[in-house]
């Protein structure tokens, strides 16, 4: 009977032991991202936080224009797990429903004009005067092409309702015609020619030059693109872009600004893609980063495509 007991008790040891001792699923392989530059310092900041969870899994980040990002997927069949947009309409327009099921929308930004110390005219720079300045024959300024970034078509949107705003009838038609030979790919790649003196000031989202402790001057809300309040008058505000197709254009119309995450269907690696989703998505650890680094969450917010969520994504948007 002793040996009995002591044989069921090892056995029973053993099998807690080994049990015990059993590793746990770890996620690992190449996780692919491609998200909006303005995006670029958070990312970096949450892929970091994400790889002390989870060391096993390799994050590759690839910043481009939302536009140019989802073409990635589209027009080049890259292979990609998310896709992160400065406008979610990117991702309804061009990914949902042939390369992505649904879109959740997760922080806002706003327009602002980004200069240096040494930019022309900047101790007299203020919210009443800047697209004068803008027009002086000796300031250049820069802004991003409204064909790979939404951060090109919503400056064009900042310029148009400028004209509304301040009374100044065909304003928006002379600062677009301005220095067109500096406009660059994303908003990013702005930095560059402003951090080289070759222009004075940049149309850029506040988030960048909060990250990039770059001196900025707030526009008024009825421009910034930034305030719910301010919706109807945004929607008069249109920017004609290339679409799909060659020769094929997309209408944007201005909206306050919502930035928009997806799931590509065809994730190579979905299980991390997954996790790393709730973990930026989550207050404590990614939006904790995203609002440091100046993009307020909007969490949760209305989805048409609820039902087709993860359920670990759900708490993130509404039905």
């Amino acid at each position: 009977m002793n040996k009995l007991l002591i044989s069921i008790s090892f056995g029973f040891l053993f099998f807690c032991t080994g049990y015990a001792q059993r590793p746990k699923p770890t996620l690992s392989g190449d996780l692919i991202i491609f998200h909006a530059g303005s995006l670029s310092v958070p990312m970096k900041e949450i892929s970091a936080a994400f790889k002390k969870v989870h060391p096993e899994v390799n994050i590759l980040l690839e910043s481009a224009g939302s536009v140019e990002s989802a073409r990635k997927v589209t027009d080049l069949n890259k292979p990609c797990d998310i896709v992160a947009s400065a406008d979610y309409k990117v991702i309804d327009n061009m990914l949902i429903p042939n390369f992505a099921d649904w879109n959740i929308k997760f922080v806002s930004n706003e327009m602002c004009l980004v200069f240096t110390d040494k930019s022309r005219y900047s101790k007299q720079i203020t919210d009443q005067n800047w697209f004068s300045i803008l027009l002086q024959k000796d300031v250049a300024f820069a802004r991003s092409d409204p064909n790979s970034d939404p951060c090109g078509y919503r400056s064009v949107m900042t310029i148009q309702l400028s004209e509304k705003y301040y009374h100044k009838p065909g304003l928006a038609s002379n600062i677009m015609a301005k220095d067109v030979n500096y406009m660059r790919p994303k908003e990013v790649d702005l930095l560059a020619v402003l951090e080289s003196q070759s222009v004075d000031y940049i149309f850029l989202y506040i988030s960048v030059a909060i990250q990039h402790n770059l001196k900025y001057l707030v526009l008024p809300d009825e421009i910034n693109l930034k305030n719910p309040k301010f919706a109807n008058l945004y929607s008069t505000a249109t920017v004609s872009i290339n679409g799909k197709e060659p020769g094929q254009k997309v209408i944007m119309t201005g909206e306050p600004m919502i930035y928009g995450v997806t799931l590509i269907t065809e994730a190579p690696n979905k299980p991390a893609a997954l996790a790393f989703l709730q973990f930026m998505l989550s207050k404590d650890q990614g939006i904790k980063i995203l609002e440091k680094n100046g993009q307020p969450s909007v969490i949760p917010q209305q989805n048409p495509n609820f039902d087709k969520l993860p359920m670990s994504l759900r708490p993130f948007a509404s039905k």
